[in-house]
């Protein structure tokens, strides 16, 4: 498919608009681009990031590294992520042209080959995510009929990874693109501000309650290591995605000026809420912070059952983000761009692609439920190239030595450098936690 897109996009090429006083060519698409405002995208962004996922960052991100490392770190990779995503925002015009994927700005700069290595990191990182968001949905879901179930023994896991897989297809089928989204912002804020308040309340109540908390990190030094270089790939995916270009061709004009706005608002108002509730979890129960903090609340039912109902209900959204440009990619392949995107035939079409991204994303995480993993392995194998790396290379590619100058050099090889050692480390945790995982569960075990 990989060939094909690009040969399609390139001689797409051809859509004409008008940026200012100039004009630059972008890549046909069968999705909407140029109609959103940086308010639309901001908010998309801050309720996008503060996700389902929240839920198990006190557990990913805190205890491996404990107070002292977990803030520095937290901060530390906060802001590399905002700078490298500002930096990637100023990309996405070059020379006349509007580069609407990521694939497609890599290809254009260093040719095919990089084309396809970006398009696979790409949609690994995508399809990873898309079975977290799952798996995150199936035990909210499992969760809520728990509260409601006289059974000592409810449905198994993988019957909610089903239901979740299915509810998340229909969204994507009717709501097909970025743009479609905005309909949906005000519903999902809500649903986020409701079951952050109520988590923020218990956990409050929770850590004021509970006077034995411990702290410190366990394990062996190996663990240790192998865990702080797992909780920063996990601390990485709370703060980026990998798509910025993809987001950013929603945009309209001034895009770059647009994009930075809309970051700031991520990275301030948003980050403050995934941190917070990261940092309250684990000062609410220490080490013995649960992978999924509303199996460890104390609260009554009603609350257990609000949080995950909203938490459920709010990933709807956030997970189409990140999963659309899956979904663009096969939409242009398939439908017919001179029609509209709920014509018969693009109906269809549609109905069988996102039949066949969903099916086999739930099928994968009902055969391999482990958490963890999800958030480790996508964010040391695959961000750290996109986040930090990629950028960095354009702009020493398109500045040359002599434009670039010798601290701009310097600077940006040591970002590579540095990002290309931490990506092979944390790649090494995320993969001995699967092979520990693997031994400890079976296919299909219900967690």
């Amino acid at each position: 498919m990989a060939a094909s897109s690009l040969d399609a996009e390139a001689a797409a090429a051809g859509q004409q608009d008008k940026a200012g006083s100039g004009s630059y060519t972008t890549a046909a698409t069968a999705h909407q681009i140029d109609t959103d405002s940086w308010q639309q995208v901001g908010v998309l962004l801050v309720v996008g990031f503060n996700c389902a996922y929240v839920l198990s960052f006190s557990n990913l991100m805190m205890a491996p590294l404990g107070w002292g490392w977990g803030i520095a770190c937290l901060l530390f990779i906060g802001a590399a992520s905002w700078y490298a995503n500002w930096l990637l925002a100023g990309l996405h015009v070059i020379d006349g042209q509007r580069f609407i994927r990521y694939r497609d700005l890599m290809g254009f700069v260093f040719g095919r080959k990089m084309y396809y290595i970006t398009w696979f990191l790409q949609f690994i990182t995508l399809i990873l995510g898309n079975m977290g968001f799952i798996l995150l949905g199936g035990r909210a879901l499992k969760a809520i009929h728990a509260e409601f179930s006289s059974s000592h023994s409810p449905a198994r896991l993988q019957w909610f990874i089903a239901a979740t897989g299915f509810v998340y297809f229909a969204f994507a089928y009717f709501v097909p693109t970025i743009s479609a989204m905005r309909n949906w912002l005000a519903t999902s804020a809500a649903l986020t501000v409701a079951y952050d308040v109520a988590l923020i309340v218990i956990l409050i109540k929770d850590g004021k309650s509970n006077k034995q908390k411990d702290y410190n990190v366990h394990g062996t030094q190996a663990e240790k290591v192998f865990g702080a270089f797992g909780a920063i790939a996990a601390i990485l995916v709370c703060n980026t995605s990998g798509l910025l270009p993809e987001i950013q061709s929603t945009l309209r004009k001034p895009v770059v000026s647009n994009m930075r706005r809309a970051l700031l608002l991520q990275y301030t108002a948003g980050a403050a809420v995934y941190y917070g509730i990261s940092v309250a979890g684990y000062w609410a129960y220490g080490a013995a912070v649960s992978e999924y903090l509303p199996d460890q609340l104390s609260g009554p039912s009603w609350a257990t059952v609000l949080i995950n109902a909203t938490a459920f209900l709010q990933s709807i959204v956030s997970q189409h983000l990140f999963t659309v440009p899956i979904h663009e990619a096969l939409d242009t392949q398939m439908q017919r761009l001179d029609e509209g995107m709920f014509s018969r035939y693009n109906l269809g079409r549609r109905l069988l692609a996102r039949g066949l991204v969903f099916g086999a994303n739930a099928f994968v995480t009902a055969l391999f439920p482990f958490m963890g993993d999800f958030v480790n392995l996508f964010g040391s194998f695959v961000l750290f190239p996109l986040t930090f790396m990629f950028p960095s290379m354009v702009v020493l590619k398109i500045k040359g030595k002599d434009e670039a100058g010798r601290w701009n050099r310097i600077w940006h090889w040591g970002i590579i450098v540095a990002s290309s050692v931490l990506s092979v480390v944390t790649t090494a945790a995320a993969v001995r936690l699967i092979v520990h995982n693997a031994s400890v569960y079976h296919f299909f075990a219900d967690m």
